[in-house]
């Protein structure tokens, strides 16, 4: 089915909010972001808070715009993580407040985004800050936990970890908009991951080795699939388990419709084309390696 002719798509001024671009920028905000959760200075920066092992550090970094909520609270709303992997959590606050963990994730990013020579020229970043800043701006963050709270963190000076905190703030808000269609899907945490690994979009010992769900639970959530028909008697994705996966990620392109809609279907596929420098560089500098695709799951 083309996107841009599926009857969801918003509304624009009289023109339809095509489904193809809000795919395409999506895609785009999503291979700038990812960065982050590979590069070392992460790592680095995390070891000079005091934490180490990469899970906690992950988990605090991700939730800091949040503040210090309980584990419980970031378990829900990353969804897909096991609570043995996400109460591992437990003491960061105590090691750095929050505050401390988003100024480091911003470090992180500033350095790793000077490493690999990210480069956008003054005329191309102000014209990305402008567009990204209308979508942000124009969002609505009724049930977007994580994108309402990254939308609260003030911005860095250093524009283009700026620039990169607002493409954050889209990431984040179609991923909570993943969540719902997940939900309204009938997939939970750990079926949604072991589907999502079953298509090869994530390699499937990674997505166990950070989610941690244990062996009786993906057996049980392989069953479930199986009977659904989603996925055959050895695991494999069925015809029918892609087509869902795919109404799946249309639905998602649905709600996300509204979030770009303030710049429209140029705007989208401009603003895309802009910050593409940042995950070229990455990919150019081997960070992407040693995953397989990129989704709403990281």
């Amino acid at each position: 089915m083309h996107l841009d002719a599926f009857p969801g798509s918003a509304r624009i001024g009289g023109g339809p909010m095509g489904l193809n671009a809000v795919r395409d920028v999506s895609r785009a905000v999503s291979a700038a972001h990812l960065f982050i959760y590979l590069v070392p200075e992460t790592a680095e920066e995390a070891a000079e808070l005091g934490v180490t092992d990469r899970g906690p550090a992950y988990l605090a970094f991700r939730s800091a715009a949040m503040g210090a909520v309980p584990w419980q609270a970031t378990l829900a709303a990353f969804y897909n993580f096991s609570p043995r992997a996400v109460r591992a959590m437990v003491g960061v606050w105590d090691a750095a407040p929050p505050e401390r963990w988003q100024a480091a994730r911003f470090l992180a990013a500033g350095r790793a985004m000077r490493r690999v020579n990210v480069h956008l020229s003054d005329d191309h970043l102000a014209e990305a800050r402008s567009l990204i800043d209308a979508v942000v701006a124009g969002a609505d963050y009724a049930g977007k936990v994580l994108a309402a709270a990254n939308a609260s963190v003030p911005l860095p000076p250093d524009p283009l970890v700026a620039l990169w905190q607002q493409i954050t703030v889209a990431r984040e808000w179609r991923g909570d908009a993943h969540l719902v269609a997940l939900a309204d899907n009938g997939l939970g945490p750990c079926d949604c991951l072991v589907l999502h690994t079953a298509t090869g979009r994530l390699p499937a010992a990674l997505a166990r080795a950070t989610r941690q769900w244990d062996d009786e639970e993906w057996s049980a959530a392989t069953a479930r699939l199986v009977a659904r028909g989603w996925l055959d008697s050895h695991g494999v994705v069925t015809d029918t388990g892609s087509a869902a996966r795919e109404r799946i990620e249309v639905e998602t392109d649905e709600h996300c419709a509204a979030l770009w809609a303030p710049i429209g279907n140029a705007g989208a596929r401009r603003f895309a084309s802009l910050i593409a420098p940042i995950s070229s560089a990455f990919t150019a500098a081997g960070t992407f390696q040693a995953v397989r695709g990129q989704s709403d799951l990281t």
